[in-house]
């Protein structure tokens, strides 16, 4: 079922890449009319349209790490990644600096280095024993019970896309801003910023949704429990870890993205600002996790939609605009999301019965034929 559940995301995924790609291809008149200057949406448009050949092995890639991370094989995951990440330095240096194509050279790189990550990927599906008992080729099946699929799928893209963009839809109002050229690139190193440091607290939470639910699924609440209290006190310290880094290269930070000094100081004076979202981030971050491995997605749509949709971004144009606190206004309204998610996905943790959560985790696999046991020691679940 395993590889079933994987050919299945797999068809849906590339299915969705068809209206993305047609979105990025007329991104420029989109833009326009959200009110960003012409010239960056122009190179906007055109980053993105060379961007769009590797939505299919971006989407494929998505679908193999999650059907590896699944089975707990991660460290050949590693060795992929990290050869197709070296590999990526290398092709950005080519394409951008030697070959002197700048913005179009890096959406290149990042063509290449998707569909290398996906050729690797393959490969080892196709042939490692690991997994040939997960993995035995396409089958008709997997076309079978879309809509049960697209029922968990649906819910899971929008928690995590009403988060994502989000922090999209605040570099759009820097680009409202006065002065866009410097706002719009002050909030996109931010972003950048925040998304760098936001990828170890996302490999915390990925092994925690992974582990929280098999244990759910195997019938083990108190193995779950465990596996939830393991991961926020991991995204806890990893938190403080990347804040006190940040903090201690705080006044030459952004000359990492840019030598233009009007840039470099105001990035220099919302960097604290950066570091507080840093830090909230990778706790709610660890939480999403949670929600995820426990198949709260339509809970974790909805507190990311108040989050960010009826706090967040209405306070950051407020602050923003009517205040005109410019670009700190629209960080502290992201800071305000990022406390409200923490806040709601907490309160819901702290209340969850883990014994029901394992039992309503038994129903659903059983829907699908398998007996469900849980091992000595821990408590089993309801008939």
């Amino acid at each position: 079922m395993v590889g079933i559940y994987t050919q299945r995301a797999i068809i849906v995924t590339l299915l969705v890449t068809i209206p993305q790609s047609f979105i990025w291809a007329n991104l420029k008149s989109i833009l326009v009319v959200l009110h960003q200057d012409e010239t960056i949406a122009a190179q906007a448009q055109l980053y993105a349209r060379y961007l769009i050949p590797s939505l299919s092995a971006h989407a494929v890639v998505r679908c193999i790490t999650k059907f590896l991370q699944t089975q707990n094989i991660v460290f050949p995951m590693v060795l992929i990644t990290g050869f197709a990440s070296l590999g990526h330095v290398l092709l950005c240096w080519a394409f951008v600096m030697k070959l002197g194509l700048g913005i179009k050279g890096a959406a290149i790189a990042i063509c290449i280095s998707n569909w290398l990550t996906m050729a690797l990927l393959v490969l080892y599906v196709w042939f490692s024993p690991s997994c040939k008992k997960t993995w035995v080729g396409f089958t008709r099946e997997c076309l079978r019970e879309i809509p049960q699929f697209l029922a968990l799928a649906l819910p899971s893209a929008v928690m995590v896309c009403l988060e994502a963009w989000t922090f999209e839809l605040l570099v759009l109002l820097a680009g409202a801003l006065p002065n866009p050229k410097l706002q719009t690139s002050a909030l996109s190193i931010s972003i950048s910023t925040t998304g760098m440091f936001w990828m170890i607290p996302f490999g915390v939470s990925a092994a925690g949704s992974t582990r929280i639910s098999n244990e759910l699924g195997a019938g083990c609440p108190k193995s779950a429990y465990l596996a939830v209290k393991v991961t926020l006190s991991m995204a806890f310290v990893v938190g403080l870890l990347e804040s006190a880094f940040l903090m201690l290269v705080w006044k030459i930070w952004a000359r990492a993205f840019t030598n233009v000094q009007e840039v470099v100081t105001y990035l220099t004076s919302i960097t604290p600002i950066i570091v507080a979202c840093v830090f909230l981030d990778s706790i709610q971050t660890a939480l999403q996790g949670v929600a995820r491995g426990s198949g709260w997605q339509k809970l974790g749509a909805f507190v990311n939609l108040g989050s960010y949709y009826l706090v967040g971004v209405p306070l950051a144009a407020v602050l923003s605009f009517v205040l005109h606190m410019k670009g700190k206004g629209l960080l502290f309204g992201l800071g305000s999301a990022l406390i409200l998610q923490v806040v709601f996905f907490v309160l819901i943790t702290m209340r969850t019965n883990w014994e029901k959560e394992a039992n309503k985790a038994a129903i659903r696999v059983r829907g699908n034929g398998v007996q469900v046991d849980a091992p000595p020691g821990d408590q089993n679940v309801t008939p």
